[in-house]
């Protein structure tokens, strides 16, 4: 798990719009239509869940 410099600035969209920092990640791939799904269903799952992507890759 490397901590690049643009981590930051994905965990910033993160917290503020969830599917935004896990696009800046992974891109249009599932992670990405799971966390849009988790955010309409909660924000706080949204935000764990790309918290949980951008430190994951």
């Amino acid at each position: 798990m490397a901590f690049t410099a643009t981590d930051p600035i994905k965990m910033i969209f993160a917290v503020l719009l969830p599917p935004v920092g896990v696009f800046l990640e992974v891109g249009l791939k599932g992670h990405f239509w799971l966390n849009i799904l988790l955010t309409f269903l909660g924000f706080i799952p949204g935000v764990i869940h790309a918290f949980y992507v951008i430190l994951k890759h």
